[in-house]
C-alpha cells in the first residue's frame, strides 16, 4: 500500500468573471516537491477512488493515531464506495480491506501528540471491489486518446519543453474514475520533438496518424491553460480550454483564479478535474468521436492512362480467368508484451486464428503494450468474434483492438473442419483457411 500527498487546499472562493464563472483556491504555505518530468504518469485506471474521507482519531502517540485514522478511512471509504456503486451499505473486516486497498491519498492532515485529524482518499482494487459488490468492473471507456497538454505563460507556448507545471499536474491526475482512456507520454526522448505547440497548430492528418500509431492511440486531446499573472507572487488567472482532434475543436472553456502565486498546483489540479469532466460529458453525448481520416488512410487518386490512337483496331483473344479473392483488411492489435517470448507467442497465436493471413509486430514496447498489424479476411467485428472464441478478452475501438488473455481460462478450440475438404496444417498447428 502506498501513500501519496497532494496539495493542501485552505479556502474556496467563488468569483465572477466577465464571460465565465470560476472559483479561487488557496494553498497553505510550503514547498512543492520537484517533479521529474521523465517519470511516467501514474496509472490508477485499475482502482476505484473515494475522496474526501474525514477522520478524527486519538491514540497513545502520533504514529498510533495516524494508523488508526487510516484504518477508519478504509472502513468509511468502503461504505461510501458500496453506497455509490451498489446503492447499499456494506461492511468488511480490516484484513479484507487491507487486501483490497491499493493506496491511501493524504489530501489534508494535522498530526498532534496523540490526535490525528485528516481528509483522506482511498483507492480500492477495481476487480476485487466489483466482485464483492456484485457490479461490473468495466465502465464506459473511450478509445485510447493521446494527451498533448499546452501551457501558455508570458507569451510562450510549451508542451513537454522544460519542467512545465501543467504537465506535472496531468502526471498527478488519477484516472481511476474517468471514462477517458488517456495516453500520457512521459515527456522524454522523442516526445518533445513529436509533440509541441507547433504540431498542435498543424491539421495534416497524415503526420498526426503517424504519431498516433507510434503511441498506440486513435484520437488527440489538447487541453490548454493560459496563465495570467498580475505580478510575481500575486494572483494568477488560468483560462482553461478542452480541445479535441487535429483541428483542436473546443469542447469547453472556463476561468479559475487563485490569490496566491504559490497556489498554482492547486489551481491546475482543479482545472484538470473540470477538463476531465467536460471530456466525459462529451463522450457520453457522442461528441468525442475520432476523425475518420486518423484511422483510415484516404484513397489515392486514380491517374488516368492515355490510350494511344492507332489507325486500325486490334482484336485480342482473351480467356476466362477465375476471380481473385479480395485482399484481407489490416487492423491494429494492442497486446501486452512483458518479455521477448510474449512477442513471439502473441504473433503465433494471432496467426493461428482462422482468417488471419499475417500478423507482424510494428511497434515493440517490452514491459508495456506493443502494436501488431494483422491482415484478416473479414471485418473488424468478425475478427473480434474469432479472437474471443480463442479465449481472448477484446476491447474494440475505431480500427483498433485491445486484447488480453482471459483470467486462467483455456482458449476455446477452433471449429471442426468441413467434411468436404480436409484441413491443411500450418506451422502454428491450427487448421488453415480454404
Amino acid at each position: 500500500m502506498f501513500v501519496r500527498s497532494s496539495s493542501t487546499l485552505i479556502s474556496v472562493v467563488v468569483i465572477a468573471s466577465l464571460a465565465t464563472a470560476g472559483f479561487a483556491v488557496a494553498q497553505r504555505g510550503g514547498s512543492t516537491p520537484k517533479y521529474d518530468q521523465s517519470r511516467a504518469a501514474g496509472d490508477s485506471s485499475g482502482s476505484f477512488e473515494v475522496s474526501g474521507v474525514q477522520v478524527d482519531v486519538r491514540g497513545k502517540n502520533a504514529e498510533s493515531a495516524r494508523m488508526d485514522g487510516w484504518r477508519l478511512a478504509q472502513r468509511k471509504g468502503w461504505e461510501m464506495l458500496a453506497q455509490r456503486l451498489a446503492g447499499r451499505s456494506s461492511t468488511l473486516s480490516d484484513s479484507a480491506l487491507d487486501a483490497m486497498v491499493t493506496g491511501i491519498i493524504v489530501e489534508r492532515e494535522q498530526i498532534g501528540p496523540n490526535r490525528y485529524v485528516a481528509q483522506l482518499g482511498v483507492l480500492f482494487d477495481r476487480g476485487k471491489a466489483a466482485s464483492i459488490l456484485g457490479v461490473g468492473g468495466q465502465m464506459l471507456r473511450s478509445p485510447p486518446m493521446l494527451l498533448v497538454p499546452v501551457q501558455i505563460s508570458g507569451g510562450t507556448h510549451r508542451v513537454f519543453e522544460g519542467d512545465g507545471a501543467f504537465t506535472q499536474a496531468w502526471a498527478r491526475f488519477r484516472t481511476g474514475n474517468s471514462a477517458i482512456d488517456y495516453v500520457r507520454p512521459g515527456g522524454a526522448g522523442p516526445d518533445r520533438l513529436l509533440m509541441n505547440a507547433g504540431q498542435v497548430a498543424r491539421r495534416g492528418r497524415g503526420w498526426w496518424r503517424a504519431i498516433l500509431d507510434q503511441y498506440g492511440a486513435t484520437d488527440i486531446l489538447v487541453p490548454t491553460v493560459e496563465l495570467r499573472r498580475s505580478y510575481p507572487g500575486g494572483p494568477i488567472v488560468g483560462v482553461f480550454t478542452a480541445g479535441h482532434g487535429p483541428d483542436n475543436r473546443r469542447i469547453a472553456q472556463f476561468v479559475l483564479r487563485v490569490n496566491d502565486g504559490n497556489a498554482l498546483p492547486a489551481l491546475l489540479d482543479a482545472g484538470i478535474e473540470r477538463i476531465d469532466k467536460a471530456y466525459q460529458d462529451a463522450l457520453r453525448a457522442g461528441v468525442l468521436k475520432p476523425d475518420r481520416l486518423l484511422v483510415t488512410e484516404p484513397p489515392r487518386p486514380v491517374v488516368p492512362v492515355e490510350e494511344e490512337e492507332t489507325g486500325e483496331e486490334r482484336l485480342v483473344e482473351t480467356t476466362d480467368t477465375p476471380a481473385t479473392a479480395p485482399a484481407g483488411a489490416s487492423f491494429t492489435i494492442q497486446f501486452d508484451t512483458p518479455s521477448v517470448a510474449s512477442v513471439n507467442s502473441g504473433e503465433l497465436a494471432l496467426r493461428g486464428v482462422p482468417g488471419v493471413s499475417s500478423a507482424t509486430t510494428t511497434s515493440l514496447a517490452l514491459g508495456g503494450v506493443s502494436l501488431m498489424r494483422v491482415t484478416y479476411n473479414g471485418n473488424q467485428s468478425a475478427l473480434r468474434a474469432a479472437l474471443e472464441a480463442r479465449g481472448w478478452q477484446v476491447q474494440e475501438g475505431a480500427g483498433v483492438l485491445r486484447i488480453r488473455r482471459g483470467g486462467g481460462s483455456a482458449p476455446t478450440p477452433p471449429p471442426a473442419p468441413s467434411q468436404q475438404s480436409p484441413p491443411i496444417p500450418d506451422e502454428s498447428g491450427d487448421s488453415g483457411n480454404e
